[in-house]
């Protein structure tokens, strides 16, 4: 089975709005787990075996694992997600050109995967984990992007464990900013991060998630967090849109 990549290195904007900026003073602590990827029994592949195309099979992912716990489960279909890719890289699709995370997030919120748009998305703080923490627990899931190691791109790269070597995240354990791959986390523990990558569901260490990733994002959806009508606690949602759309007119 052949596993592509198709990350692109990190767009940074300064408009890009924080997580941080929106959290009350009231917001609990995060819970030690949470488990909202097991609501779902099985996850497409969406040709990320054919095409760079994670950052969008990741949106897929992540509209799957939201209805799955809101609802019912709704799974885009291929060519959804796929028109979705071609708006960033024209058609046919090559097959190793990737996308930047910001620009497909900004295009899911206007435009959607297959109807399923966002409200709006946040930074997270990397190496943050009660941050990273909340976001899940608050949103359902976050859009990771992580610069792997060659050691992970190396062999059946599905099976290669996401944890830090001993040695540390040095020579062949280094950040590769060249390996961009983007994954989107629904659940988590205290060792883990759980992530949907090729299909799967992937364990990725706390340790490896500091290491190796060079982006994240809390994602409102309302296929999520409006299912009851409510903010989610401790968030200011409401002053995140009044700011979003003064950053967009």
């Amino acid at each position: 089975m052949a596993y592509r990549l198709g990350k692109n290195r990190p767009v940074i904007d300064n408009r890009t709005m924080r997580f941080t900026t929106y959290v009350k003073p009231a917001l609990p602590s995060p819970p030690a787990t949470v488990s909202y990827g097991a609501k779902v029994t099985s996850w497409p592949m969406y040709l990320n075996d054919q095409y760079g195309d994670c950052t969008c099979a990741a949106a897929g992912h992540m509209i799957q694992n939201w209805t799955a716990n809101a609802a019912a489960e709704v799974t885009v279909p291929d060519a959804s997600v796929l028109s979705f890719y071609e708006h960033f890289v024209g058609t046919p699709p090559p097959p190793d050109e990737g996308c930047n995370m910001l620009s497909v997030l900004r295009y899911w919120r206007k435009a959607g995967v297959d109807a399923h748009k966002v409200l709006a998305f946040t930074s997270i703080d990397l190496k943050n984990q009660a941050q990273a923490q909340s976001a899940c627990w608050l949103f359902g899931s976050i859009y990771i992007g992580v610069a792997l190691p060659d050691f992970a791109t190396q062999g059946d790269m599905l099976t290669v464990p996401w944890v830090v070597p001993p040695g540390g995240p040095v020579g062949n354990a280094a950040p590769n900013p060249s390996n961009g791959h983007c994954i989107p986390a629904v659940s988590y523990d205290a060792d883990n991060l759980y992530v949907v990558t090729w299909g799967e569901i992937k364990p990725m260490s706390w340790a490896f998630y500091d290491a190796y990733a060079d982006e994240a994002f809390a994602v409102i959806s309302q296929d999520f967090i409006e299912a009851n009508g409510l903010n989610p606690a401790g968030f200011d949602k409401d002053a995140l849109l009044t700011d979003l759309k003064e950053i967009t007119g």
